[in-house]
């Protein structure tokens, strides 16, 4: 049903689409949510905004670019989606909504973040995945509480040494990037559950055993030569995972040279040498 509806909709033009969709909200919900995702939305419907008890925004996958200000009037909202949408900055007006818990930014055009996102001293999760980062915005670095960070599809080639003030942080995610080394700072954070590091750059992965929460380490899809060595009961996906506690170094050396010679360009095979002629 709600493809087929979504299908309608898509032949209604853009702004008769967002009327008909957000006709009905005229009165808080009762379970203090709003969900507009899909719904072709170019500009925020401002009447949402007099939903002042509203815990849960999801306004993923739209077009939109920008904010009102009267957002800030939704200071109880906890989760607010912004993801698929069209993004270059975030605006001003989400650093202001200090009880947020889950901000979703993925799959938008951000280059940077705010220094006022470091008022959200509330945030728990962050996705800031499938953007335009180039580096990990040091402010994610003043968000004290935060327990998650999606930053995977990006460009980060480090992250900063500040990361490791996130004493609450128990999952990151940093799949495909263009990380050339494991992040060093990842090495000072013993409390880190997760680290996804999949399809990067990463050629050599230092010792991870001494990382006394760690659950999981994913690390496949790099030119690695070795896999990371972890404590007895950590879970690892990558080549070499199912061996215990890390393979063989003949086996990585002799992998590398197979995978370095196939690489190389093959010299012309000389023609045999001509029978001798009696003469």
């Amino acid at each position: 049903m709600g493809n087929t509806i979504r299908a309608f909709v898509a032949f209604i033009p853009a702004d008769c689409c967002q009327n008909y969709v957000v006709r009905d909200l005229h009165e808080m919900p009762l379970d203090k949510m709003v969900d507009l995702s899909g719904s072709q939305l170019r500009r925020f419907p401002l009447h949402v905004c007099s939903f002042r008890e509203l815990v849960k925004l999801y306004l993923s996958d739209n077009h939109l670019n920008s904010l009102p200000p009267e957002l800030g009037q939704l200071q109880n909202l906890q989760i607010l989606a912004l993801d698929f949408n069209n993004f270059k900055a975030l605006p001003q007006v989400v650093c202001t909504l200090k009880q947020l818990c889950i901000l979703y930014l993925g799959n938008n055009k951000l280059c940077d973040l705010p220094s006022e996102l470091s008022l959200l001293q509330n945030l728990r999760t962050l996705w800031i995945e499938a953007n335009c980062l180039t580096q990990l915005p040091e402010v994610v670095c003043e968000l004290s509480l935060l327990k998650t960070l999606h930053a995977g599809s990006n460009a980060l080639r480090l992250l900063p040494g500040q990361l490791r003030r996130l004493q609450e942080l128990r999952t990151i995610w940093l799949s495909g990037n263009r990380l050339t080394d494991f992040p060093a700072v990842l090495l000072h954070m013993p409390f880190l559950e997760v680290i996804d590091v999949d399809q990067n750059s990463i050629r050599y992965f230092p010792s991870l055993a001494h990382l006394s929460s760690l659950k999981l380490v994913i690390y496949d899809h790099n030119p690695c030569r070795n896999a990371p060595k972890v404590a007895k009961g950590v879970r690892r996906v990558g080549r070499w995972a199912e061996e215990t506690p890390e393979p063989d170094p003949r086996k990585a050396r002799r992998y590398a040279l197979v995978r370095e010679e196939s690489q190389e360009p093959q010299a012309p095979v000389p023609p045999p040498p001509l029978p001798p002629t009696n003469s």
